[in-house]
């Protein structure tokens, strides 16, 4: 798949040691919000990431996770994952990240459009979400850019990495 800026591609070997030096580059500011942060961060686990990612993508399981590569200059910018919640509605979520050396450039928007696209149209998706910690403005401004509703916030319902108890945002959209 493609938009105007990003190739969005299935996961591949090819890409493991890129994503590490992406996510090794961001853990700061990714270690706010995701928990699986300092798990990603040796080459072994980023090769077996990248093997189980390769293996949900072929198999329809758990989440289908695609890496966003810069057209012009081939860079590595993150992922965005098609998280597979139920295949019988089908009912799926969008969580994504972005190096931060490129964050705040609409990346993530453009790439969110695509994959929502892709869900509905090529999935039958009735139902799309996007989840984030109540802090995370940054995520909550790509979902609004995005025109998905805020339908709630689950409150206390989850801990950040750093231990902190928050509450959950609950953006969808949904196709009759």
């Amino acid at each position: 798949m493609e938009s105007c800026r990003l190739k969005i591609l299935a996961p591949s070997m090819d890409h493991a040691s890129l994503m590490l030096e992406a996510i090794r580059e961001s853990k700061v500011e990714l270690s706010q919000f995701l928990d699986w942060v300092p798990f990603a961060l040796t080459e072994e686990e980023s090769l077996k990431n990248t093997e189980r990612a390769i293996t949900n993508f072929e198999k329809f399981e758990d989440e289908l996770r695609f890496s966003l590569v810069e057209k012009v200059s081939g860079c590595f910018l993150g992922t965005v994952g098609l998280i597979i919640r139920d295949k019988e509605i089908p009912f799926f979520e969008i969580g994504y990240w972005i190096r931060s050396s490129h964050a705040g450039s609409g990346y993530v928007t453009e790439a969110v459009k695509v994959i929502e696209k892709y869900a509905f149209d090529e999935l039958g998706a009735r139902r799309v979400e996007i989840k984030m910690a109540v802090g995370n403005h940054k995520s909550r401004a790509v979902a609004e850019r995005c025109g998905y509703e805020l339908e709630g916030i689950f409150r206390n319902d989850r801990k950040l990495p750093d231990g902190q108890v928050s509450s959950t945002m609950v953006y969808a959209k949904t196709k009759p």
